[in-house]
């Protein structure tokens, strides 16, 4: 990983369409993207939707990545992944369904107030289908044990299981 790259995580979600095959071609995707030194998924969970519960139950995991891409550019590369796999923002109803939905969640050494960007995301602390796998993937991993990432450690520690959130096996390939 070069010097100037920095860590950081974004919620993965999808509940239309193919789901498990939206994410995995939005993963590819950031894979592949030009300032992304590396992609590391933690495992898949089905969640039940928050806000409009009246639509399908969604995909949702949180994605580590290493990148020398500042915050904004990043976000306005992951909207157009979104944009890419059928998500219109200006049109969609708030909390409703989407094909993918990619959320900023946390970027190492780096706030922001918003409203075109919060960091960190302001509801992440309040979302299972955002914390469970979060947890899981920074446990996990010895990519994430960087002392920027020790508060968030502990917080998630505290986090109990839910119901709401249950692994996810994927299909084989």
């Amino acid at each position: 990983m070069p010097a100037s790259a920095r860590q950081a995580f974004i919620g993965v979600g999808a509940n239309l369409g193919d789901r498990w095959a939206t994410i995995r071609g939005a993963l590819a995707a950031l894979a592949r993207a030009s300032g992304i030194e590396s992609v590391e998924a933690s495992a898949v969970y089905e969640t039940a939707p928050v806000g409009v519960v009246d639509q399908p139950k969604f995909l949702n995991l949180v994605a580590g990545i290493e990148t020398t891409l500042a915050p904004e550019v990043l976000i306005a590369g992951l909207h157009q992944l979104e944009k890419n796999a059928g998500r219109c923002r200006e049109l969609e109803q708030r909390w409703g369904p989407r094909p993918l939905d990619l959320d900023l969640l946390l970027y190492e050494g780096e706030t922001r107030p918003g409203p075109e960007l919060a960091l960190p995301h302001p509801r992440m602390w309040e979302r299972a289908f955002v914390l469970v796998p979060l947890r899981e993937l920074i446990e996990r991993s010895a990519r994430f044990q960087r002392p920027a990432w020790t508060e968030v450690r502990a917080r998630l520690a505290a986090i109990q299981a839910t119901a709401d959130v249950t692994r996810w096996t994927p299909p084989p390939a």
